[in-house]
């Protein structure tokens, strides 16, 4: 779906999360109306029983039973009368269905709707009311009881109802924004994925059960109306010339999760793609020249899949919209696509290069979802994996090809790749594909395994077979079972038949059990040859899996030599728990290296050897920057393990001073801010931030503050990487503290307040995260002043993010109160308490409490919804101390997050994990740091 944020990035922008990635749970309108209430229905006499279940006493959640398939809908004739002022909607639901079995009751899906008349139009019959709605809130289901049966074959279903327009981002739901003069106004927005369609509509609401869609809405005349198809016609509404009805052509075939509508106030910027689609991209007012961007990104992406799986766009049109309140990153409805801002809009002065690349992956994200998910759906949440790490996957593919100088599958090692090896290292992580029950339990799978682990090992799938009979397998899938629904395995098949090569069997060991394994290898020499052994045993976070019944996967393993780093010399299918390799034609005095490219989904240990004759190629360059990032991720996921000591790593990080590639520096960057947030712990702190200085010194001085000719600017220029890469070293430099980097930064932060020379964008984040890290009280009102005249959303959020940076305990507690307040969106709160807690010590024992005092508002805004357990991560993921696990845990006991259940549990492994390598690791640390700066003797 969803781009889920939350990724983990040492990029600027924050990534998926997302994900995940997406909905809130809201209060049912009727939450207290637990009695027997009575209706008229029409102006018959007949009474209609609604009960509702008192949910406050039930024992335990009953297993969960997916809807009954004796009625089933073919069409759904739905119009919708929102109210932008009292927050309400009417409904009226026209439904063809199909009766396959006899039956005197319809068991539909339904959460925080009021039902106010039902009745049944057999084919050709006559009316039958219904005489009873009961309401099981629990399930989220409503039976709707009729005095006879319904006889087998068609009829119409049809449903008036009444809803609430909610402030929890999920369902039919409301949406802030101030008008271009200040005024304060809301619209009407939806988010359905997972299970949220049943708070807009009575449905069935269950991605197999798909159906085709008549949408009209009543709406404003002065108000934009979109939904999923293009309009087919638009007249003045008969009872108040006020409003306008405004119906939209019949959808495909499609899943109800992935219905939308919008009514609000916007600008667009149109284009059409090559393949004749009109694409339009929808902004706040005032802002359509903030949409180009996009715009130029989806008019090349569109011809790109429709080439790739050889399947064309199946819809007139496909609109993009930027929403102000919205959960996720973006979600990929039919033909109408929606957004966050900051991952839609790019303004040419005050977009930094980071957001102009996070744009062109989640539109590449959401675009091929149009394909992989909407024309194919999975048949149940248990397959989700399979729609969102396939889009996570090929959004990749989909910005290389429009922006090759991005560099961008090197991105994906440090941003995707590695983020999903720590996660699943854990002994609470979880396998790919996970059997889902209740729709609550589908929350808890927008995570990275899902996004970013079934991305890494479909790039490694992708890799095993081939991109020839790849696209040939998905060409196949997708005629297969378009406007059907799709399970794990069917892709499988398809793929299968196209490359001859075993598919189901290699990838069930990667998607049906939980983990990786860490790669042992060992080298001889044997006249010409080499010889390797390699053995494979699961990779645990806390050391190797040294139990009896150790998993085995079957993997693909690739190996180059120093003769040729580019080019694989020979590719294996390891399926066994080890073997003995022969390479022929390797001179003594050349290194061998495993998994080129840093595609297969593995750690690998070397032997101190094989490990010491790789080394000088970081130095010199030789291996190729996805390998030098690969080596130095591994070792440091290693140390952490306790499997080597960190010294190990600091020596070999000391080796990158000649590095010149960004995101080989954005992942050292990152594993150096977890080292520095455990040392944080101690009270040598300042010795690491003085390697971080001195490791950092030589490409700050070499990139310097200047941005050079055609940095940052759109594609074709080379300097984009350069522009991220400055904006990383100066941030790294500034917040550790290097007095010309904090000396230049507060002449430029001063410059900048003052209009005599504005920062680009691509030094604001830096500058304002040193000038704060470093700063005063007054630092921190001109920050805040800064974000109240900020016009753009990014801005807004660039501020957000850094403010937890300032290091005095009461502006601290200034920013998280800042963090509740109107100022913030709802979205948004989580990243400024997650800067608290990711900047100090003291911000992380602040940023808990804070979490602890303001859980019930907290809970409320997020209930259910992903956010919850993105708050919780980024607030206690760095404690290294045993007994905050326990705090944690027991918190979380006596207040029950349930969409974050496996968060929490995760958190507090990681403290634990935290906490060992402190006791293990400190003191080495400690006198390696004391060792480095002592004078030679």
């Amino acid at each position: 779906m969803l781009l889920v944020l939350g990724r983990r990035v040492s990029l600027s922008f924050v990534k998926r999360v997302i994900p995940q990635d997406p909905v809130l749970l809201s209060k049912p309108i009727l939450q207290n109306f637990r009695t027997i209430q009575f209706r008229v229905i029409h102006s018959s006499t007949v009474f209609a029983i609604a009960t509702r279940q008192n949910t406050d006493t039930m024992p335990e959640r009953r297993p969960f039973v997916r809807l009954p398939t004796d009625v089933y809908p073919v069409n759904y004739g739905l119009c919708l009368k929102p109210d932008l002022i009292d927050f309400t909607f009417e409904g009226k639901l026209e439904a063809i269905v199909e009766v396959n079995l006899a039956t005197n009751q319809i068991v539909m899906n339904c959460a925080d709707i009021d039902i106010i008349t039902a009745s049944f139009v057999p084919e050709g019959g006559e009316e039958i009311n219904a005489t009873g709605f009961n309401y099981q809130n629990e399930d989220e289901k409503v039976t709707l009881s009729f005095p006879s049966a319904l006889q087998k074959g068609s009829g119409t279903l049809k449903i008036d109802f009444v809803g609430e327009l909610n402030d929890k981002m999920k369902g039919f739901y409301r949406s802030k924004y101030a008008t271009p003069a200040g005024e304060i106004r809301y619209a009407a927005v939806t988010q359905f994925e997972a299970t949220d369609a049943r708070r807009a509509f009575p449905c069935w609401d269950e991605p197999a059960i798909k159906a085709t869609f008549d949408i009209s809405l009543i709406v404003p005349k002065d108000r934009v109306a979109l939904s999923n198809m293009n309009v087919i016609d638009r007249k003045p509404h008969p009872e108040d010339d006020s409003l306008l009805e405004v119906k939209f052509a019949t959808t495909p075939i499609m899943s109800t999760y992935l219905v939308a509508f919008v009514i609000g106030e916007y600008d667009f910027v149109e284009g059409q793609s090559s393949d004749g689609v009109t694409v339009r991209v929808y902004t706040p007012t005032g802002k359509a020249e903030q949409g180009k961007f996009a715009l130029e990104v989806a008019v090349k992406t569109l011809p790109f899949y429709n080439d790739y799986f050889n399947v064309p766009y199946p819809l007139p049109k496909i609109d993009l919209i930027a929403i102000a309140d919205f959960a996720a990153g973006a979600m990929e409805n039919w033909g109408l696509v929606t957004y966050r801002e900051t991952a839609l809009l790019i303004d040419p002065k005050n977009s930094c290069s980071s957001s102009r690349q996070w744009v062109a992956l989640v539109v590449g994200h959401e675009l091929a979802h149009q394909w992989f998910g909407n024309l194919v759906t999975m048949e149940w949440w248990t397959h989700l994996w399979l729609n969102e790490g396939f889009a996570s996957w090929i959004e990749y593919l989909c910005v290389d090809h429009c922006f090759p100088d991005y560099d961008i599958w090197t991105q994906f090692v440090s941003a995707d790749y590695t983020r999903a090896l720590d996660l699943d290292a854990l002994d609470n992580s979880h396998p790919i594909e996970v059997n889902v029950g209740h729709p609550s339990e589908v929350d808890e799978i927008f995570d990275a395994i899902s996004y970013s682990k079934g991305a890494s090992v479909i790039r490694m799938l992708h890799n095993y077979i081939g991109d020839e009979d790849f696209r040939k397998g998905m060409h196949s899938y997708l005629l297969k079972f378009q406007h059907k629904n799709a399970a794990t395995e069917d892709l499988w098949d398809c793929l299968e038949q196209a490359s001859g090569k075993p598919i189901a069997l290699v990838m069930s060991s990667w998607t049906k059990q939980m983990g990786f394994p860490i790669i042992v290898v060992d080298q001889e020499q044997q006249g010409d040859d080499r010889i390797l052994k390699i053995s494979q045993k699961k990779f645990c976070a806390s050391g190797p899996h040294n139990g009896e019944d150790c998993p085995n996967w079957m993997v693909p393993i690739s190996i180059c030599t120093g003769e040729d780093p580019g080019c694989t010399k020979l590719k294996v299918l390891l399926d066994s728990p080890e073997t003995t390799i022969t390479i022929n034609n390797v001179s003594p005095d050349q290194w061998v290296k495993i998994n080129p490219g840093t595609v297969g989904f593995y750690r690998i240990q070397y032997s101190s050897a094989m490990l010491e004759s790789l080394l000088p190629g970081i130095r010199d360059l030789t291996l190729l920057p996805v390998d030098r990032l690969g080596l130095q991720n591994d070792l440091f996921s290693l140390s952490r393990a306790g499997m080597i000591s960190t010294v190990e790593v600091l020596k070999l990080m000391e080796a990158f001073v000649n590095e010149p590639n960004y995101t080989v520096w954005s992942d050292l960057s990152c594993n150096l801010g977890v080292l520095s947030s455990l040392l944080s712990h101690t009270d040598f702190h300042e010795e690491i931030q003085e390697f971080i200085r001195d490791l950092f010194t030589p490409i700050g001085l070499k990139l310097g503050w200047e941005c050079k000719q055609g940095e940052g600017e759109p594609p074709g220029a080379g300097g984009h990487l350069d522009a991220l890469l400055r904006g990383l070293v100066l941030g790294k430099l500034g917040k550790a503290g290097h007095k010309p980097t904090l000396e230049e930064a507060r002449r430029r932060f001063k410059d900048h307040v003052e209009g005599k020379q504005i920062l680009s964008a691509d030094l604001r984040s830096p500058v304002y995260l040193t000038v704060l890290k470093h700063g005063d009280s007054a630092t921190l009102e001109t920050m805040l002043k800064l974000h109240k005249q900020a016009d753009m959303q990014e801005e807004k959020n660039r501020i957000e993010r850094v403010l937890g940076a300032i290091s005095a305990p009461d502006l601290i507690q200034k920013v998280l109160t800042f963090a509740l307040s109107e100022d913030v969106r709802p979205q948004d709160t989580v990243s400024v308490i997650g800067g608290v807690a990711g900047s100090s010590k003291h911000g992380r024992k602040a940023a808990w409490k804070f979490v602890k005092d303001n859980w019930e508002e907290l809970h409320n805004r997020y209930q259910g919804g992903f956010l919850i357990s993105r708050l919780i991560k980024l607030s206690v993921d760095g404690f290294a101390i045993d007994k905050m696990a326990a705090e944690v845990k027991s918190f979380f006991e006596s207040h029950h997050a349930p969409a974050a259940e496996r968060t929490v549990q995760q958190c507090c492994e990681n403290i634990l994990l935290n906490a060992a390598w402190l006791k293990r690791d400190a003191d080495d640390i400690h006198q390696y740091l004391l060792k480095r700066k002592a004078p030679p003797v």
